[in-house]
């Protein structure tokens, strides 16, 4: 695997406080065994303490990245410096070096692109392959020009004149003929990784083609997947007619979390009032309004979010992102405060339990598609991701500690 993180190489240097990967007493015990310690106690609040943590498992996941280490339990795409595991820390990257005083995650996003050259991935219309472009897009306005997103132009004015024609009814993973629906967005996780890459190009370039193929896409795939008496969306096609043991639908915790995080970023790429953008708003306050009735009293969401809570593992992927949405969510003014203040609260506090005292980010499920079982020492880049974005949108409430 190679990284040309020079500048993760510096913070890697610098942190005086980030303590050897394999020396914390702490790592390996259960969320109850932390409560009483004076990290779970002293949850942030205030912008700047949020932030603070922020850069603290920011810093950790750069310095061991340009260490080349990679977390047990990942997929074999992992290491892909333009795929999609990768693609959604450098999404939370991008909102910390917006609102962080140290330029090096700047550097890094900078230096992710030209060490890609600026290209997306192999596969030509694969949604997981799309999700670096926001990257690409984000260096376009500080320091990257134009040329950070010719790429992009190149590959989607290419969909554009050789558009899908496949369905969106999803095979097993086994099927020897393959997967072709996902030259489309049939799958959940689809709705974070791709459209808002596309709106934010048309919005960049003033193109409305690139608009007009995610409105239509993103119509698709919330037609297919959203059930419209829970709320949520399958996975995939594939979950339809699947139950839990006590006769449940299956909605898996991190599939709804790219979804509803998705929409957190396509929305205010829409003007107000545009009929796309109301619609989406009317299914992220109905997800919303769903997510508070099952979150667990412990403040993470269950990995299959209609299980039995009592007997569901925590887990922060799915946990960060639905926090990063109802965050958002206030502070846009689309959630009433006194409703999901309190879910957002308790969503972080869960979230602040996951980070060991190196900043290394645990409880995070390891890759798949459907609920499975997670430990406190369990990472991954994305879940990292996921947390740089609950916690800049935490960030941005600037909130009061609790009483």
């Amino acid at each position: 695997m190679r990284f040309v993180f020079h500048a993760a190489i510096g913070i890697a240097a610098s942190l005086a406080t980030l303590a050897p990967l394999t020396a914390t007493a702490a790592q390996g015990q259960p969320v109850s065994a932390q409560l009483g310690s004076a990290q779970a106690a002293a949850v942030p609040y205030a912008r700047a303490d949020v932030l603070r943590l922020a850069e603290k498992v920011a810093d950790y996941q750069l310095a061991t990245m340009a260490a080349g280490y990679i977390p047990p339990n990942t997929s074999g795409d992992t290491a892909d410096a333009k795929g999609w595991v990768q693609g959604a820390l450098f999404v939370g990257l991008r909102d910390l070096a917006d609102r962080s005083d140290n330029t090096a995650y700047r550097q890094v996003i900078l230096a992710r692109g030209l060490a890609n050259q600026w290209q997306l991935g192999k596969r030509f219309y694969h949604a997981d392959d799309h999700v670096i472009g926001q990257a690409y897009l984000w260096a376009s306005r500080n320091g990257g020009g134009d040329a950070a997103i010719g790429p992009l132009r190149q590959r989607f004015d290419a969909i554009l004149a050789y558009p899908p024609k496949v369905g969106l009814e999803h095979a097993e993973y086994t099927d020897p003929r393959g997967v072709d629906c996902d030259q489309r967005w049939c799958w959940s996780d689809a709705l974070f990784m791709a459209p808002a890459t596309w709106f934010e190009l048309s919005k960049v370039t003033g193109d409305p083609r690139y608009a007009a193929y995610a409105r239509k896409e993103f119509a698709a795939v919330t037609d297919f997947l959203y059930d419209k008496d829970e709320h949520l969306y399958y996975r995939d096609s594939r979950f339809f007619a699947r139950r839990g043991p006590n006769g449940e639908k299956v909605f898996w915790s991190r599939g709804d979390g790219w979804v509803f995080a998705g929409l957190a970023r396509i929305i205010p790429l829409l003007p107000p009032g545009d009929p796309d953008r109301v619609r989406m708003e009317t299914v992220f306050k109905e997800m919303a309004a769903k997510l508070k009735t099952i979150q667990k009293p412990d403040g993470y969401w269950s990995p299959s979010l209609l299980s039995d809570p009592a007997k569901s593992p925590p887990e922060s992927s799915g946990t960060a992102f639905f926090t990063y949405g109802m965050a958002w969510g206030l502070k846009a003014g689309l959630l009433d405060r006194p409703t999901y203040e309190p879910v957002a609260r308790k969503g972080w506090v869960a979230l602040t339990r996951a980070v060991h005292p190196d900043g290394k980010f645990g409880y995070v499920q390891p890759v798949s598609d459907r609920p499975e079982s997670v430990g406190y020492d369990d990472t991954q880049f994305y879940g990292v991701g996921a947390f740089l974005l609950a916690a800049t949108a935490m960030a941005d409430l600037d909130l009061k500690p609790a009483r």
